[in-house]
């Protein structure tokens, strides 16, 4: 049924086309900007009412040359994804991703004696709390491109369960985002939005972590439900014919795994403790900023010490636990990086990239054969980072079709003389077709604020309602828009064609966009504190 649908490269390639047909039919334009000073980080934002027009550029040859500005423009999620897929073939080579599965299937088992769980359901617990984990780190710092590195885990870990890859995906990165548009303390969105609207940071705190409750409350109950479903008809699953390479690869990992530590493990691991030991003299102290509030703490150190001592244990088992305990670890050195450290992809794709090649010579592989194993899961991530690349021609033609302000301008003219609620909605509306084009929160909210605060004041409504339009705005259509970097990617990993994605997905979108239109209500009926 779904042979009819077009692949992934033809829609976004006929989206790159009709754009640069637009150029040719709507005015050329362009707001003037600025650089001003949004909590203490220089931001380019529009001036309000300074739209003019420009001369027209009409895209025509440009259709192919923004084939490879957008790979020069996601240059470094491409990266990551090829480093990803190179370091995790190694870390599978070794079977140690498997054997952490059948532990954790095990685990989950013995679970079973309580009678709450057993009630609940222990799947059903595992997909919720992996849900609320997720969504809680997009909801604090912004999680987004991070969910690539999960992606790889989590999706084989639900075919495990008997669920399928959309159930995976699902768990970690729509979790994610689903936390990223109801954000409470994320500073990338809320942060820089209210800065631009002059008002005091990460107020409206209660209101934000009620509609998170919901909007992750929601989630939480159309995955099980679909959940559900697959595990009782998998053939009723939209992936049920696509989902054969995890179904193969997860009947090649039921086979015998052998448990032995090797010299070489052991070497990997004083090499680490060595290493470590240094990164805790260079980086003692790591600084956690939530809200307004910042924790300082010796984060990297006592890591360190961890570390030491569950590898320790793991090499007591076998190299497979010591390997697993590599990957916990350098998962929880992401956290500490990208919370305390702002590391961002070229620090996240170093430290994966040193997990994978440790992996290989932990497992007495020989650098060869850590090569060969690399090339071979770059090579499996390259429809992904090829996907990637075009999705990021759509906003080159975009922008040198001088096209995405007059879009805005257009856009911001609907509100006219409406309602406060009617205005609101407007105000999320053109942030969500906005959104389809900019999926950048960052960007949006330099470029959309500027004209939506001072427009709210003259209607009569709290600027933390328009930042809360924006808020919603920007996140529901970053899970299917084709100009999203992070969610071609995150579907090549889970290898999940974008057709079949828009087929499935639309409905549970279509339900978000309502429910944060239902949300933003109260924020003009009643006084909120911090409204």
């Amino acid at each position: 049924m779904f042979k009819r649908i077009p692949h992934t490269y033809t829609i976004i390639s006929s989206v790159i086309l009709l754009c640069a047909v637009l150029s040719w039919i709507i005015p050329a334009g362009e707001y003037m900007r600025e650089t001003i000073d949004v909590n203490g980080i220089s931001r380019t934002v529009i001036v309000d009412h300074s739209f003019h027009r420009v001369e027209q550029t009409p895209q025509t040859w440009q259709v192919f040359s923004s084939l490879l500005e957008g790979f020069e423009r996601q240059a470094g999620i491409i990266a990551f994804l090829l480093i990803m897929g190179g370091a995790f073939q190694i870390m599978n080579s070794s079977r140690a991703i498997d054997t952490g599965i059948f532990s954790f299937l095990n685990f989950t088992k013995g679970l079973e004696k309580h009678r709450l769980i057993k009630i609940l359901g222990v799947n059903n617990v595992v997909i919720s709390l992996v849900i609320i984990l997720f969504s809680l780190f997009g909801s604090v710092f912004g999680m987004s491109e991070e969910t690539l590195a999960f992606v790889i885990i989590i999706v084989p870990l639900a075919i495990s369960m008997g669920y399928d890859s959309i159930t995976g995906l699902c768990m970690v990165y729509v979790a994610a985002h689903i936390g990223f548009s109801g954000a409470v303390l994320n500073p990338f969105t809320i942060g820089i939005a209210q800065g631009l609207s002059d008002l005091p940071l990460f107020s409206g705190f209660e209101y934000r972590m009620f509609c998170w409750l919901v909007l992750t409350t929601a989630l939480i109950v159309c995955v099980l439900r679909y959940a559900a479903v697959v595990k009782k008809h998998p053939e009723k699953s939209p992936m049920y014919h696509a989902d054969a390479y995890w179904r193969k690869r997860e009947k090649e990992s039921c086979g015998e795994i052998s448990h032995v530590t090797t010299r070489q493990a052991w070497i990997v691991y004083l090499l680490l403790l060595v290493s470590l030991g240094l990164f805790s003299i260079i980086y003692p102290i790591s600084t956690f900023s939530v809200g307004e509030a910042s924790v300082t703490c010796y984060a990297v150190p006592t890591l360190s010490i961890l570390f030491a001592v569950f590898g320790w244990l793991g090499l007591r088992k076998s190299n497979q636990f010591f390997i697993l305990t590599l990957l916990a670890f350098t998962i929880l050195f992401l956290i500490i990086g990208v919370m305390g450290h702002g590391w961002y992809l070229p620090e996240i794709s170093a430290i994966f990239l040193a997990m994978g090649i440790l992996s290989g010579f932990a497992n007495s592989e020989h650098a060869d054969a850590i090569i060969k194993q690399f090339m071979d899961g770059a090579k499996d991530m390259l429809s992904a980072a090829i996907v990637v690349g075009l999705a990021g021609g759509i906003i080159q033609i975009l922008q040198d079709g001088h096209i995405i302000d007059p879009i805005l301008h257009s856009l911001a003219s609907l509100m006219g003389e409406a309602g406060k609620i009617v205005s609101l909605g407007v105000m999320y509306l053109i942030q969500t077709l906005i959104n389809l084009i900019i999926p950048s929160g960052s960007a949006k909210a330099a470029l959309t604020m500027p004209i939506m605060a001072p427009f709210s004041d003259v209607i009569g409504l709290s600027r933390q309602a328009t930042v809360m339009a924006y808020q919603f705005g920007d996140g529901f259509t970053n899970m299917i828009t084709p100009t999203s970097a992070v969610l071609m990617g995150a579907l090549g990993i889970a290898r999940i064609p974008y057709e079949i994605w828009v087929k499935w997905f639309w409905k549970i979108l279509l339900l978000f966009i309502i429910l944060g239109m239902v949300l933003l209500i109260p924020t003009v009926l009643f006084p909120l504190n911090g409204f």
